[in-house]
């Protein structure tokens, strides 16, 4: 079978196809149109975020027999459309859900004792001690929302502090040692802090706007490392300036291209200034699962799920 790799990613994913006796062909430049003209020669294409796969493009697939995402999500396939079409799609949610953890952890711990904002002002010769004092993690009441891979790799990273963690999801009896699942109901009136891990679906879109972040009994500290169209940038901010949200860590925003590899295409938004300049937001360039180890574990998990399907 021949694959088409669209985007760059560990060396091991082609290396180890090869050894698998697959035939791999690169081509991380050319624009979509000319990948439509050549996928009917592929059995199999490989790719992050470079374009969307969709109707027309998967009906000029002919031969396609599956689609390897590296990363988690798949919003950027039509996957009904291909699933119709008999094609196997191949996500890897398990090779970056410990960095995703790890991020999201370092994103709270770092707003709770507000290091970036210490650290600046220690480079600007200010030694503000009291203004710098922090707040602990320990004895809070952490909310999840989403509780696949990611939220379990987060709540797993939480099991060193005395907290209560609780998740919601709209799947039943997801909930394990590490975090009880309760209803939404519950989790917006006990939470301090809420950490989202959904996937971009038309149901999450738009989710965190005002009248969500007001259904929440108390003020709390939100996290975003999931999808950035989750979250209403100007009803995030409105929130933050009243104190309803008390900070935030963003590593996705609501302005991302769909590839993820850019930001603005043109002016940038009177609520993303206002973001850049709040000492009580930490921003990231979608890297929370972007790390040096997940890297490869994303490749090999690509790799062994093609092995288990197709050989």
């Amino acid at each position: 079978m021949k694959i088409l790799h669209l985007d760059t990613n560990h060396h091991l994913l082609i290396e180890q196809l090869n050894d698998l006796g697959f035939i791999n062909h690169e081509d991380y430049t050319s624009s979509k149109e000319v990948i439509e003209s050549k996928i009917p020669e592929y059995g199999g294409i490989i790719l992050r975020s470079r374009f969307t796969i969709d109707k027309q493009f998967l009906d000029a697939a002919t031969n396609l027999k599956f689609i390897g995402r590296v990363g988690a999500g798949l919003e950027n396939i039509d996957c009904e459309y291909a699933e119709k079409k008999g094609i196997t799609l191949i996500a890897a949610p398990e090779g970056n859900r410990n960095a995703v953890g790890e991020h999201a952890l370092g994103m709270l711990l770092s707003l709770f004792n507000k290091l970036n904002k210490a650290d600046t002002e220690v480079r600007e010769g200010k030694w503000l001690r009291e203004d710098n004092r922090g707040i602990e993690l320990d004895g809070k009441t952490v909310g999840i929302i989403g509780y696949g891979n990611m939220g379990k790799a987060f709540a797993k990273k939480l099991r060193g502090f005395e907290v209560e963690v609780l998740c919601y999801d709209i799947k039943p009896n997801v909930g394990d040692a590490n975090a009880r699942q309760v209803s939404l109901s519950e989790l917006q009136e006990k939470a301090d802090v809420i950490s989202l891990h959904t996937p971009q679906t038309p149901q999450t879109l738009n989710m965190v706007n005002s009248q969500w972040i007001n259904q929440f009994k108390k003020p709390f500290w939100f996290i975003n490392t999931a999808r950035g169209k989750s979250v209403v940038t100007n009803d995030l901010v409105e929130a933050i300036k009243v104190g309803k949200i008390l900070g935030a860590g963003l590593d996705v925003l609501e302005y991302e291209k769909a590839s993820f590899e850019n930001l603005f295409s043109s002016e940038m938004p009177s609520a993303f200034q206002y973001l850049i300049k709040a000492k009580n937001v930490i921003l990231s360039p979608h890297v929370a699962g972007w790390t040096v180890e997940s890297k490869e574990k994303l490749a090999q998990t690509i790799v062994d799920k093609i092995k288990e399907k197709f050989c």
